[in-house]
C-alpha cells in the first residue's frame, strides 16, 4: 500500500499536467500561424547598390539608378520573372542619381528628382518599353527634392512629401496625356522623408518615414475622385481595440502590392529590420508574415508582379547588396 503522502504527490502531478496540456492546447487555437515563403531569386546582374528606384510594366519589372557608396548610377535593369532573367537596357539620360522616385502610367515609365551629391533634383523622364528611349518630360511640379514617393493612380502619377532642404508634404499629379503637373491636397499626416507608398482599390496610401528624427505612426489614404485624404489606423499599440501595430512604423523601407494587399518590409527603427507586414484596405488591418531571409538593410527596392512580391538591393551601412528574393506571402515557410 503506497503511503498517502505520495498518492497526494501523484495526485498533484497530473493535476499539473493537465492544466500545462491545457494552456499549450488553448495557446494553438489562439495563435494565427504567420505566412509567407522567401526563395532566393536570380542576382541583380548591375553593381551592388542602394537608394536605387524600380517601377513595372507589363508584368516586369525595371530597375536603376543609385549608387555603391561611391558613384551615382545611370543604368538600367529588365527583369523577367518567367525566365527569372536580367537585361540591361539603356541607360538613364539624366545624372546619376539617388533617392529618386519612379512610377508607371499608360504603359510607360517615368523616373525623376532625386540628389547627385551636390544638388537636389526635379527633372523627369519617361522610358518607353517597346523602343527602349528615354524622353524628357515636364519638370515636376514642385521643388527640387529626394526621398519622396510616388505611386500610381487611374494612369495617372502622384509625387510627395520628401525634402528639398526642409521636409515636405506637398502632393503632385502628372498627367502623362498632357505633360502636366498639378498640386493636388497637400498630403494628409506630417511633413517626412523616407516613407512609402502603394495603391489598393483606387486609392493611394503613404505611410511611415520621419520627421525631424521622429519615427511616424500615422497611415493616410488617398481618393483621386474626391480628392481627400482619409486617416487609417494609427501604427501603435491600442489595447482598446485589441491591436499592436506599433512593429510597422520605420524609415527606409520597400513596399509592394500583391493580389490587392500592400506589404512593408526591412527599413530602420532604432536597427535594421527584417520584419515584414501585410495590410488589408478592407478591414484597415495589419498582420506579420514571414520575417525576410536576406540581410537586414535600407533602401532596398521593391516590386510586385502576379501572385508574388519582390525586395532586392540596399544596404547593411557597410555594404552595398546585389540579392534578390521573391515572396510567396500565402505560403507556408519552407524554411
Amino acid at each position: 500500500m503506497k503511503h498517502p503522502r505520495v498518492l497526494l504527490w501523484l495526485l498533484l502531478l497530473l493535476t499539473w499536467n493537465f492544466a500545462l496540456t491545457s494552456c499549450s492546447n488553448d495557446d494553438d487555437d489562439t495563435t494565427e500561424e504567420v505566412l509567407g515563403d522567401w526563395t532566393t531569386r536570380s542576382q541583380f546582374e548591375g553593381l551592388a547598390r542602394n537608394a536605387a528606384v524600380s517601377f513595372t510594366l507589363n508584368g516586369k519589372a525595371y530597375v536603376g539608378l543609385g549608387t555603391d557608396g561611391v558613384d551615382r548610377f545611370k543604368d538600367f535593369w529588365e527583369y523577367t520573372p518567367a525566365t527569372n532573367t536580367w537585361r540591361q537596357l539603356a541607360d538613364f539620360p539624366g545624372v546619376g542619381r539617388i533617392q529618386a522616385v519612379a512610377f508607371a502610367a499608360g504603359g510607360k515609365g517615368y523616373v525623376g528628382t532625386g540628389y547627385d551629391g551636390v544638388n537636389k533634383l526635379r527633372d523627369f523622364w519617361q522610358y518607353d518599353p517597346t523602343t527602349n528611349t528615354w524622353t524628357r518630360k515636364a519638370d515636376f511640379g514642385g521643388t527640387a527634392r529626394y526621398g519622396a514617393v510616388a505611386l500610381s493612380l487611374e494612369d495617372k502619377g502622384y509625387v510627395g512629401t520628401g525634402y528639398d532642404g526642409n521636409f515636405k508634404k506637398d502632393f503632385w499629379q502628372y498627367d502623362p496625356t498632357a505633360d502636366q503637373w498639378t498640386q493636388k491636397p497637400s498630403f494628409g499626416g506630417n511633413k517626412r522623408v523616407g516613407a512609402v507608398a502603394f495603391t489598393l482599390h483606387e486609392s493611394g496610401y503613404i505611410l511611415a518615414g520621419t520627421d525631424n528624427d521622429l519615427m511616424l505612426t500615422d497611415m493616410w489614404s488617398y481618393s483621386p475622385a474626391t480628392e481627400q485624404w482619409t486617416e487609417r489606423r494609427a501604427l501603435v499599440s491600442n489595447t482598446d481595440e485589441d491591436y499592436d501595430y506599433s512593429n510597422v512604423p520605420r524609415s527606409a523601407a520597400s513596399a509592394f502590392v500583391v493580389n490587392n494587399r500592400g506589404f512593408v518590409a526591412l527599413g530602420t527603427n532604432g536597427g535594421y529590420l527584417t520584419s515584414c507586414w501585410e495590410y488589408n484596405p478592407d478591414e484597415d488591418t495589419w498582420k506579420v508574415k514571414t520575417a525576410f531571409e536576406g540581410s537586414a538593410r535600407i533602401q532596398a527596392v521593391g516590386f510586385g508582379l502576379g501572385d508574388y512580391g519582390y525586395l532586392g538591393l540596399g544596404t547593411t551601412g557597410t555594404t552595398r547588396l546585389d540579392d534578390f528574393w521573391q515572396l510567396a506571402p500565402d505560403a507556408e515557410d519552407a524554411d
